[in-house]
This record gives structure tokens, C-alpha cells and sequence, in this order.
């Protein structure tokens, strides 16, 4: 390992763990399970997918990365040039904005992602927590995103550390100091705006999709902060979540008949 990627995977465990005591000590929101299990079952859903990123996606979107930039493909390719990496990021962000939304949306989608929301608390082992076949039912949308959004691979690679760093901050229970949550949500995503979006409420959960920067929700009219996290019930409300929350039953899940689902007013 090169000393820039030991200083990095440093960095990144540092950050990490940075979350994980912080959680400890400032929680955002009561928890309803045992902290031990849940975990465990989430990084173990984590470490599925990330097999599946690592050997399917992402030498796929290398690929395209690599074409966008020798053939002068996609909308950063187009921008001028000490622009071109950061309008890769934003495109690649906006992409998938889209792609949670239809996440949502779409019945066959939701069969998948709601695996995702079944977790009945939130923190940071929520954010790794998918099911296996979700990375590759994104996969079109993926590589058409990266097609797209004419990210380098420069931009890419960036993007996906900046996304990766993101999900784990604003999935995780942390209580940020003073107004510092609200100030930070004119830009990115923050534990209390994510919080909203797990809610078990629908209407509640239809709302602050955004993974990376918030400016996405804004600009859709879908940014929330409206909910007190004392009153949110943290979950999917349908006569099959709590049968599904297990880590087998989780997997299963998908391709089981459709829970119908109560809309909570």
C-alpha cells in the first residue's frame, strides 16, 4: 500500500470511528433494539454488497469513466475545464437523487430498497445495510448516470468517497452541537434530514431524498426539517416489517409477496 492510500484508509477509520463514539455520546433519537445484533446483521448485509460493487459496478463505471474523458462524452465534458471534476460530482450526486426517488416510486424498486428502511433504529451501520441484489437492480441506472454525467475517472472515484463519507454521516445517531445540523443542511445531507426520511410515516419518508448535497431536495420542493426527532417512529409501517427485519428474513424479503402498505397520516 502506497503511503497516500495508508494516510487515507487512516483518515477514513478515524472518521469512522469519530461517528461511531459520537453516537455514544450525543445520540439524536432513543433506541428501540439491541445495538449488537442489529449491527451485525447490517454490516454483514454491507459486506455483500460491497463484494458486488467491487466486482461488477465498479469496474463497469471505470470503464465509461475512462471513455467519457478520451472521447469528450457527457454534460462535465462540456463545461469548462477547472470545472469539469466538480460538475462530475454534482452530476453524479443529482443521478442519484433521481434514482432514489424511484427507489421509492416504483413497486419493484421498493421491494429492494425497503430492506433498507425495514432497520427499526438509524445510525451508521444503517447506511451499509442493502440487500446484495439492490447493487445490481442499480446497476443500468448506474452506469447510464456515470454515462451521462461525463465524470473522469478522477471525478468518479471522488464522488464515491465523498458519497460513501456522506451516507455514513447523515444515516448515523449524532446529535451535532447547537444549530450546527441546520447550518450544515443549506449544503449537505445531516443526521436529523435523513432522520426524517426513515420515518415509518410515508409521507414523511417521501421527502429528503437527496445522499449528498441538500441542494436537490430544495430545488424539487422535497426538503423537510419541519419533524422533531423525539416524534419520529424510525422504520416501515406494513404488516410485514417486523417479520422481515431479521437478517435472513431481510434477504428474503424482495421476493415475497408485496406487503401492502398504510399510509400514516
Amino acid at each position: 500500500m502506497s503511503r497516500t492510500r495508508l494516510v487515507m484508509a487512516l483518515a477514513a477509520a478515524a472518521v469512522v470511528a469519530a461517528i461511531v463514539i459520537g453516537e455514544r455520546k450525543r445520540p439524536l433519537r432513543a433506541r428501540v433494539r439491541k445495538t449488537g445484533p442489529r449491527t451485525m446483521r447490517n454490516i454483514a448485509m454491507g459486506a455483500s454488497c460491497a463484494a458486488v460493487i467491487a466486482v461488477v459496478e465498479e469496474p463497469l463505471t471505470r470503464r465509461i469513466a475512462r471513455s467519457n474523458l478520451q472521447n469528450g462524452r457527457g454534460f462535465a465534458r462540456q463545461l469548462p475545464r477547472p470545472l469539469r471534476v466538480i460538475g462530475g460530482i454534482a452530476a453524479m450526486d443529482y443521478g442519484f437523487y433521481l434514482w432514489h426517488v424511484a427507489t421509492h416510486k416504483v413497486p419493484f424498486l421498493w421491494r429492494f430498497h425497503r430492506v433498507h428502511h425495514l432497520d427499526p433504529d438509524m445510525d451508521a451501520s444503517t447506511a451499509v445495510r442493502f440487500h446484495a441484489a439492490d447493487m445490481l437492480v442499480s446497476l443500468p441506472w448506474r452506469l447510464v448516470q456515470v454515462r451521462l454525467s461525463g465524470a473522469s475517472p478522477k471525478s468518479l472515484a471522488l464522488w464515491r468517497q465523498f458519497f460513501n463519507f456522506s451516507i455514513l454521516f447523515h444515516h448515523a445517531n449524532l446529535r451535532l452541537p447547537g444549530r450546527w445540523d441546520e447550518r450544515l443542511s443549506a449544503v449537505l445531507t445531516t443526521p436529523k434530514m435523513h432522520g426524517i426520511h426513515h420515518s415509518n410515516v410515508r409521507d414523511e419518508r417521501d421527502s429528503n431524498w437527496t445522499s449528498g448535497f441538500s441542494f436537490w431536495d430544495r430545488l424539487h420542493g422535497t426538503f423537510r426539517q419541519d419533524i422533531p426527532q423525539a416524534d419520529l417512529v424510525i422504520g416501515v409501517d406494513d404488516p410485514a416489517a417486523e417479520q422481515d427485519e431479521g437478517l435472513e428474513s431481510s434477504l428474503a424479503a424482495p421476493f415475497q409477496p408485496f406487503p401492502s402498505t398504510k399510509r400514516t397520516m
